[in-house]
């Protein structure tokens, strides 16, 4: 399970910093990667949490989703490459992801191109002004990511096999949306198992509220990193 560590992205969807350092204790040596998304970084000091668990040996993974124009992106980008995050989002326009990939040059920066939401379905995606589904949006800004020559991809598990085949098998496709076997979906309307998204071509699962929101957060990230090695298909070779 110690492998699989290393593509279980807990989210620290939480409000304190207390709460947030609290929830990385209780979890250990069993994470070795954490999600700080908008919750965690506006209101919890995110920033500089995250910050401290790069200091201490950890991945992290700021999930902002940047779009600006390309000036303002190239230079947010850079400043989060200089902190050593692992990844961090961008919404999967071109000029913003060709913006993105040129500040992160040279550095251990995976840029990620934010797709569809694991929350929006196809009468969402159409509410939008899209006149695609879903599945069509994500293939098309997966091959615009490719282009921009970024590190990865953020879709549901629903698209996982696609954007692969899309990508091919050196760029990350991070998951989000993840519930194990049982689990209620809230509010993903595109969620899937954490077997289901690995056997589908997801390099990294990012799992929030069936962990942080458990009795014991430590003993649900162990079920669902038992339940990612429990699967059949092979490991794709990303960093």
């Amino acid at each position: 399970m110690k492998t699989m560590a290393g593509q279980l992205i807990v989210g620290l969807d939480v409000s304190s910093r207390a709460r947030a350092e609290e929830i990385v204790a209780l979890l250990g040596d069993s994470v070795d990667f954490y999600k700080i998304g908008y919750q965690c970084f506006y209101g919890a000091d995110g920033y500089n949490l995250g910050k401290a668990l790069i200091a201490a040996g950890k991945k992290v993974f700021f999930d902002l989703k940047l779009l600006d124009i390309d000036n303002t992106v190239e230079k947010g980008v850079a400043a989060f490459a200089e902190t050593g995050a692992a990844m961090l989002t961008v919404h999967a326009y071109p000029k913003t992801m060709r913006a993105a990939q040129k500040a992160a040059q040279g550095s251990s920066l995976t840029v990620l191109g934010v797709t569809v939401l694991t929350s929006m379905d196809d009468e969402d995606v159409k509410e939008a002004g899209y006149a695609r589904d879903a599945s069509g949006l994500v293939a098309l800004r997966a091959q615009q990511a490719k282009e921009a020559g970024i590190g990865g991809i953020v879709a549901s598990g629903q698209e996982a096999e696609m954007v692969r085949t899309i990508v091919g098998s050196k760029m990350a496709v991070v998951t989000p949306g993840i519930r194990p076997v049982g689990a209620e979906l809230g509010d993903q309307k595109r969620a899937m198992t954490p077997v289901d998204a690995l056997n589908a071509g997801a390099s990294h699962l990012v799992v929030a509220r069936p962990i942080i929101g458990a009795a014991d957060p430590a003993a649900a990230a162990k079920a669902i990193l038992a339940e990612m090695d429990g699967k059949t298909g092979q490991r794709v070779s990303v960093a």
